[in-house]
């Protein structure tokens, strides 16, 4: 499909330098927080003193080749080796990035963490640790990166709640800065009070600064946690991507981790107290968004008193959904509408699209104007700001 247009991806990735989270953080915080160690040409990254297992190379050289397992992904292919190659600059580097995007015909992309979507799971115990591990990330994501580079990189900063006083602080400190988007992980709070909804009142000073700042929020694919529930059947209990597979473990886990997270915004009234608030969800799918939809209108007939407001009309007026290639897009646009869809292409990554425009050939059953919406126009609505090109 040929465009006559620039498209807009809301799922891009870099991969961090070795000292993305060491940089800038406290050498008191090392043993709490994140460590690096080498042991000849290998590197190992520790968290709160344990090796940290969810990228088992932490150098990404070489690295999986882009693409090189869509088919596996679309089940069309059976698993196995993924090919790899040396690192390349656009990987690391924004002005080079720039450059590769100008070529493959990208107007903007929203960028987001590789290693950084494992860490924050590992310092669940440690509030404390959690939020200076953030903060010092942050600084290097603005050093190398910049929230928003030519107004065609946006980088999405990290922000955690376990904290909320500290997370304040910390959203204050990006918003000065010129972050145009925040990330946050999709899994259950954890606080010095035990687990929280993102619904909690605690919370709530955040959610304000966010929506009066008119920034969207993205929840973005990382370790949640909920191997929890894995490991209560008799499988792993820690996330390693590229480590052995318990195809139990997938279908337990999948995209259960949105889901809840979404549940908890909707229900526990983040959107009805802050109604401005925009979200994403980012490389988790969208196969959830039909089940949630449905279980959300059935209570609601039921319970009327626990909505005041249509919980449908509520996903559907806050949430936008990057869904993976390879789902049914129709039904997705039939239950939440179009206008909410975004193209995102995962580009690096391995089970991504090789050629982040060929994500048009999934929206085969869409209009010119919807195809245009999905591939650009949504995410800068979601986004509000419009890109350089």
């Amino acid at each position: 499909m040929k465009l006559d247009y620039k498209p807009f991806d809301a799922d891009n990735h870099y991969y961090e330098a070795l000292d993305a989270f060491t940089r800038y953080q406290d050498k008191k915080m090392a043993r709490r927080g994140v460590r690096v160690l080498r042991d000849g040409k290998r590197a190992y990254v520790l968290v709160a003193d344990k090796v940290n297992h969810f990228i088992p190379n932490p150098t990404f050289d070489p690295v999986i080749v882009p693409g090189s397992v869509e088919l596996m992904f679309r089940g069309e292919a059976p698993a196995g080796r993924a090919q790899v190659e040396p690192i390349h600059p656009e990987y690391q580097n924004r002005d080079s990035r720039i450059e590769v995007m100008d070529e493959q015909g990208l107007a903007a992309v929203l960028m987001f963490p590789t290693q950084a979507v494992g860490v924050e799971q590992a310092l669940r115990h440690d509030p404390e640790a959690t939020m200076h591990c953030i903060g010092a990330f942050n600084r290097w994501l603005e050093e190398d990166w910049g929230f928003s580079h030519q107004n065609r990189i946006f980088a999405a900063p990290l922000l955690s709640l376990a904290d909320p006083d500290a997370a304040l602080v910390e959203l204050q400190s990006l918003l000065e800065r010129g972050a145009m988007l925040i990330h946050m992980r999709p899994a259950p709070i954890p606080s010095v009070d035990g687990p929280r909804s993102f619904g909690h009142p605690a919370n709530d000073p955040v959610w304000a600064a966010i929506a009066e700042a008119g920034v969207p929020v993205a929840f973005h694919l990382g370790d949640s946690g909920y191997l929890t529930y894995s490991a209560a059947w008799g499988g792993a209990s820690e996330f390693e991507p590229f480590g052995k597979v318990d195809p139990l473990d997938q279908i337990l886990v999948d995209d259960r981790a949105i889901y809840d997270t979404m549940a908890s915004m909707i229900t526990h009234g983040v959107f009805h107290r802050h109604p401005t608030l925009r979200v994403a969800s980012i490389e988790n799918g969208s196969d959830w968004v039909g089940i949630l939809a449905k279980r959300l209108r059935k209570r609601a007939n039921q319970y009327p008193a626990w909505f005041p407001e249509d919980p449908l009309e509520v996903l559907r007026n806050h949430v936008w959904v990057s869904p993976y290639y390879e789902e049914d897009l129709t039904k997705l646009a039939e239950t939440i509408g179009v206008d909410k869809i975004l193209f995102g292409s995962d580009w690096p990554h391995g089970e991504g699209l090789a050629d982040p425009v060929s994500f048009t050939k999934d929206l085969t059953d869409f209009s010119d104007a919807d195809v245009r919406k999905v591939m650009r126009d949504n995410v800068i609505t979601y986004l509000g700001v419009e890109p350089e090109l």
